[in-house]
């Protein structure tokens, strides 16, 4: 288990930025996972500003929570307190499975924990109400920081390209997407701007 106050920029790109950015700078390493979000029928974990995913890898799972954080580092990003468990494949799959076939989905471990401590009567209302899968790619970016590019498609088959930038020095993720911005000339405005994935997946659901 791991619990860390996450600091990230987020951004949507048109697919011809997200490709000339993708094409510039070093590539560390590509991947493919796919989230499926949990919430009871009455949105009550959305209503709470807090996600609940099991995400898929080729190899592994994990069960993430990402909850408010009680005292905000800064106002211009992105900021949560992310708490992950790992899960091993087989069982995240079943448990995906039985929620997608109607069955009740109870979270153990942290998370679980957390439910119960809080949420206590939806613990067992918890259902799968949309997925993504993302094609990400970490690359080595200016100043040696880490850029994520997330290539994601939701169940009506909408597409969209985003740009991460996560670093718990939130100058230097403006100095980086500063950079970016200006090499390669694109906007960063309300529109496009610390928009999460899991408010694009329920909006894009069959």
């Amino acid at each position: 288990m791991s619990k860390n106050r996450e600091i990230e920029s987020k951004t949507l790109l048109e697919k011809d930025v997200f490709s000339a950015i993708l094409k510039t700078f070093p590539s560390k390493k590509s991947f493919t996972q796919i989230n499926y979000y949990f919430d009871d029928d009455k949105e009550t974990l959305k209503n709470n500003k807090i996600s609940l995913r099991i995400r898929l890898y080729p190899d592994k799972a994990e069960q993430t929570m990402k909850v408010p954080a009680k005292k905000l580092r800064q106002e211009s990003y992105h900021e949560v307190i992310e708490i992950n468990d790992p899960l091993s494949l087989k069982v995240a799959q079943e448990i995906v499975e039985n929620s997608l076939n109607g069955g009740v989905t109870i979270f153990g471990n942290n998370c679980g924990k957390y439910l119960s401590d809080n949420f206590s009567d939806i613990c067992q209302e918890l259902k799968i109400f949309s997925y993504s899968k993302t094609t990400r790619h970490l690359l080595v970016g200016p100043n040696d920081c880490e850029l994520t590019l997330d290539e994601t498609s939701y169940p009506d088959r909408y597409q969209d390209f985003e740009l991460e930038i996560e670093n718990d020095n939130p100058d230097l993720i403006k100095q980086t997407l500063n950079t970016l911005i200006q090499q390669f000339n694109f906007h960063s405005n309300p529109q496009n701007t610390n928009q999460n994935k899991i408010a694009r997946a329920s909006l894009h659901r069959n």
